[in-house]
């Protein structure tokens, strides 16, 4: 069980998505959920990656800052769910 850092709701791991701080200090998404580093999950909800990059918990979990590239790259991910709920 995980908890989400979107809407802080407490899920199992499979259904969360993983966001990763790597050992270089970049954070990205990680499919597999394997890959080194200090990580947190999201549920697979556009409101809840917004509410986790907006209001900075993302960056909290992972204990780092994350950049505006990062930020739009892991907002441009998060688009595939808002698709999704609109089909």
């Amino acid at each position: 069980m995980r908890t989400c850092v979107g809407c802080r709701g407490v899920t199992a791991k499979r259904e969360l998505v993983r966001i990763v701080r790597t050992l270089e200090g970049k954070v990205e998404v990680d499919p597999t959920g394997k890959k080194s580093g200090r990580g947190a999950y999201i549920c697979p909800r556009y409101h809840c990656w917004e509410e986790a990059l907006k209001k900075d918990r993302l960056a909290r979990a992972l204990r780092t800052t994350i950049g505006p590239q990062e930020r739009q790259a892991l907002l441009a991910y998060a688009q595939s769910f808002k698709e999704k709920v609109a089909s």
